[in-house]
């Protein structure tokens, strides 16, 4: 059974497709050990109370350093006894410590094709913002392993999504959630727990 500890920062879009994956038997061997967020408003963290899915807040702003945040964090996470982690929209750099500790056991989702419009500063709105600008007719995501750069490591799956004349950033942003995000993250995980099994 593979255990696995959720990371996002706002509300949880991706989390919720990881847990109707799990319910409905799309992901198997799997077992959501965790939910984290770096911010105590997160809608995640009552997604994974109304799941009864264990959730906690470890915040920067609750330390006196990055560094003492990293150590609590991955303390948090070396306790919890993961086997994967997931960044479902965790907008905190995850520390290089965590990154060699678990090395090929932490998956992000990023809303592009990499590596287009990727790396420091592409998140939420801004990537999209940034195809549009672009005026690229395809768009849509990645799930990658982490590494120590930003959107670097090894893609494990990539789905597109056309981009339609008249798309916002918003439209963009929801179909490329509804037809690539929230399918792909729950195959990979999917495959990794079912990789891992013995």
């Amino acid at each position: 059974m593979l255990r696995v500890a959720v990371m996002v920062s706002g509300g949880g879009t991706n989390l919720q497709a990881i847990i109707d994956a799990v319910k409905d038997g799309t992901i198997t061997n799997t077992e959501l050990v965790a939910v984290i967020s770096n911010n105590a408003g997160a809608y995640a963290l009552t997604r994974a109370k109304d799941n009864n899915i264990p959730a906690y807040c470890i915040s920067p702003k609750d330390y006196e350093s990055r560094d003492a945040f990293n150590d609590a964090l991955l303390d948090k996470v070396n306790e919890l006894n993961v086997d994967l982690i997931v960044l479902a929209g965790f907008l905190v750099r995850i520390p290089e410590k965590m990154v060699h500790q678990y090395s090929h056991r932490i998956i992000n989702i990023h809303p592009s094709l990499i590596p287009s419009f990727c790396g420091v500063g592409f998140y939420g709105l801004k990537v999209h913002e940034a195809a549009l600008a672009k005026g690229v007719k395809v768009s849509g995501a990645t799930v990658h392993y982490v590494d120590e750069g930003m959107d670097t490591g090894e893609i494990i799956f990539q789905k597109a999504v056309d981009v339609l004349d008249g798309d916002t950033p918003e439209t963009l942003q929801r179909r490329i959630m509804e037809q690539a995000e929230w399918k792909l993250l729950p195959k990979a995980i999917n495959k990794i727990a079912n990789e891992h099994v013995n």
